[in-house]
C-alpha cells in the first residue's frame, strides 16, 4: 500500500512539473484547460496547481472557483473547498450545482444543519430536475442518520438524563389586542320570543382593547428511569382596558399533579407514553347580558357570579406508537361546582369523557387517524326540557350524552411545511325526551410552515353545522325549528428573537349564525405579544 501511494504521488508530480509545453508559454485559459484534463484523470492535486496558476495569470471566473472547489472537495480539503465554492455562487448558471456541492462539503465537515440548508435550496428549485432529485435523497439520508444515534451519543444522553434529576419548565405570554365585539352581541335588533313582555331588543356591539395573559410552570422529578412525578400550575386570563368593558374580564387558575411515563425503543422504533394527573381549576367570569354587557339580575337579585365554578377530577392519557401504527386512549372524570345563586338553577354537573384513536403512517410524511369519543354531562339542578320547549320544575335533571367519530389526515409537503384535514360527526342525545338532541358535522383544515429557523406560521379553520330535530328557536314553537352553524378561524405568526423569547402576531375569527338571534354574533380579535419559554 505504501509503494502504491508513492507511485500516485510521483505521477502527480510528473504531471504537474512536466506539462506539454513550457509553463512560461501558457496562458490562463491553457492552465485552466490543462487543470480540467488532470481533474478528469483523478489527479486532483495536480489539477489544483493548474487552477492556481490560471488564477495567478489573471483568471477570476466563477467556473474556475467552482472547479477549484470541487477539486479541493475530492482532495479532502473541505475548508478550502467551501471558500472556493462560495465564490462561484454569483453565477446564475452555476448556482444550483454550487449549492448542491456546498451541501456535500458541509456534510463531510459534519455540519448537518448547514448541509440541509444548501440541499434544501437545491431541492426547492425547478430548473435542474436531476440535482433536485439528488438533493431530496441527500436530505432523506441526513434525516435518517440523525434518527439513529451512535453508541457514544446514547451513552452521553443517558448520562445527561441521570444528571437531570429534576426539570423546571416555565412559559409565559402577554399580548395586547383589539376585540371588535367584546360581549358577543348580535348585530341586529330582534324580538325575544322567550319573553313576551320584552319589546324589540336593540343590541349594542362594543369594541375595545384587551390584554390576554397566560402563565404555566411545571416541576418534574425524574425519580425512575422512564417515569417522573410532577406538579404544575397554569393561569390564563383576559383583561379589558376600558372600565365599561370590565364585565368581559375572565381568568382561570389550574393546579395539577401526577406522573409521566415515557419510554422509547430506538432499535424497534417504538414509543410508549402514559400521562396521569389530578387537576383542580377555578374559573371566574361575569354572567353578563350579551345585548349590552351589563350584569344580570333575576327578580332584583344579582346573579353575575352564576358562571364561576370550581372544577376537579382525574385524567389519564396512554399513547403507543410504532413504525407505522399508533394507538391512544384517553379518559377524564370531573365535577363542576358552580356558584349558588339561590334564585336560578345551578349549572353543577358531572363530566365523563373517553376516547380511543388509531393512526397509520403510510410514509414518513403522511398519516391517517380515526378517533371515537364518548362524553356525558349530567346536571344536578337543572330540569330537562319538554318537547314544547318548556323547562318545567319537577322534570328530571338534564343529561346530555355525546358520541363522536372523527377522521384526521396529515401530509408533510417539505421538512418545514405540512397541512391536514379533519372531519367529525357528533351525536348528542338528550336523555329525557330528546328535545335538545342534535347532530353536528365538523370540518377543519390546518396548515403549518416554518420558512426559517426563527419563523413559524400557522393557520387553522373549522366549520360546524348543527341539525336540531326537535328544538325550537327561542324555545318557542312559533319561531320554528332551531338552526345553527359556526365558523372559527385562527392565524398565528411567530418570530423567535432569542433562544427563549418570541414575538407573536395572532388573529382570531368566530361567527355564529342562527335563527335564535340571541346567540348570533361575529367576533374578530387581533393580538400582538411576546412569549417566553424555558
Amino acid at each position: 500500500m505504501h509503494n502504491r501511494f508513492l507511485i500516485v504521488v510521483l505521477i502527480s508530480l510528473i504531471a504537474a512539473l512536466a506539462p506539454v509545453r513550457p509553463a512560461a508559454a501558457m496562458t490562463a485559459d491553457q492552465y485552466f484547460t490543462d487543470g480540467n484534463r488532470l481533474f478528469r484523470d483523478d489527479l486532483y492535486w495536480a489539477a489544483l496547481l493548474r487552477y492556481s496558476q490560471a488564477e495567478d495569470e489573471g483568471m477570476r471566473s466563477p467556473i474556475l472557483y467552482y472547479n477549484m472547489g470541487v477539486a479541493h472537495y475530492r482532495a479532502g480539503q473541505h475548508i478550502r473547498a467551501r471558500d472556493a465554492l462560495l465564490r462561484a455562487l454569483d453565477d446564475p448558471q452555476l448556482r444550483i450545482a454550487t449549492q448542491y456541492n456546498l451541501g456535500l462539503n458541509a456534510y463531510k465537515l459534519g455540519e448537518n444543519e448547514e448541509a440541509l440548508r444548501w440541499f434544501r435550496l437545491a431541492r426547492d428549485q425547478e430548473i435542474d430536475k436531476k440535482l433536485q432529485k439528488y438533493a431530496v435523497v441527500a436530505i432523506s439520508r441526513i434525516r435518517d442518520a440523525e434518527q439513529v444515534p451512535t453508541e457514544f451519543e446514547v451513552r452521553a444522553e443517558e448520562r445527561k438524563k441521570k444528571r437531570e434529576f429534576a426539570d423546571l419548565e416555565l412559559r409565559a405570554r402577554i399580548s395586547f389586542g383589539s376585540d371588535d365585539n367584546v360581549f358577543r352581541s348580535p348585530d341586529q335588533p330582534y324580538i325575544d320570543l322567550a319573553n313576551p313582555n320584552t319589546p324589540i331588543v336593540t343590541p349594542v356591539v362594543q369594541s375595545g382593547a384587551f390584554m390576554p395573559v397566560s402563565l404555566s410552570a411545571k416541576y418534574l422529578i425524574n425519580s425512575l428511569p422512564f417515569e417522573g412525578f410532577y406538579g404544575a400550575y397554569r393561569l390564563s386570563g383576559r383583561y379589558y382596558q376600558d372600565q365599561e368593558l370590565e364585565n368581559a374580564n375572565e381568568y382561570s387558575h389550574e393546579l395539577s399533579f401526577g406522573s409521566e411515563y415515557d419510554r422509547r425503543n430506538e432499535e424497534k422504533n417504538r414509543t410508549r407514553r402514559v400521562h396521569s394527573a389530578f387537576k383542580v381549576a377555578q374559573h371566574d367570569e361575569v354572567y353578563y347580558d350579551p345585548d349590552d354587557g351589563q350584569s344580570r339580575d333575576f327578580n332584583g337579585v344579582d346573579v353575575d357570579d352564576r358562571m364561576n365554578y370550581l372544577r376537579y377530577g382525574p385524567e389519564i392519557r396512554i399513547r403507543q406508537f410504532g413504525n407505522r401504527l399508533g394507538l391512544g386512549l384517553d379518559f377524564k372524570g370531573q365535577l363542576w361546582n358552580y356558584e349558588e345563586t339561590e334564585v336560578l338553577p345551578e349549572y353543577d354537573h358531572e363530566y365523563f369523557a373517553g376516547s380511543l384513536f388509531a393512526q397509520y403512517k403510510f410514509s414518513r410524511t403522511s398519516l391517517l387517524r380515526i378517533t371515537g369519543k364518548y362524553y356525558s354531562r349530567r346536571f344536578g339542578d337543572r330540569p330537562a326540557f319538554d318537547l314544547d320547549g318548556q323547562q318545567r320544575v319537577g322534570n328530571p335533571n338534564i343529561r346530555y350524552d355525546y358520541v363522536a367519530l372523527g377522521l384526521r389526515a396529515r401530509q408533510r409537503i417539505t421538512d418545514s411545511m405540512w397541512f391536514g384535514f379533519d372531519v367529525e360527526r357528533t351525536q348528542r342525545t338528550d336523555q329525557y325526551v330528546g328535545y335538545n338532541d342534535y347532530t353536528r358535522d365538523s370540518f377543519g383544515v390546518e396548515f403549518h410552515w416554518s420558512p426559517g429557523e426563527r419563523f413559524d406560521f400557522e393557520a387553522e379553520g373549522a366549520y360546524h353545522l348543527y341539525d336540531f330535530p326537535n328544538a325550537f328557536a327561542f324555545h318557542e314553537p312559533v319561531a320554528g325549528g332551531k338552526t345553527q352553524e359556526s365558523l372559527l378561524g385562527k392565524v398565528e405568526a411567530s418570530f423567535r428573537m432569542t433562544r427563549n423569547l418570541s414575538l407573536i402576531l395572532e388573529a382570531r375569527l368566530r361567527e355564529t349564525v342562527s335563527n335564535d338571534l340571541r346567540i348570533q354574533y361575529e367576533r374578530l380579535q387581533y393580538m400582538l405579544g411576546i412569549r417566553w419559554e424555558s
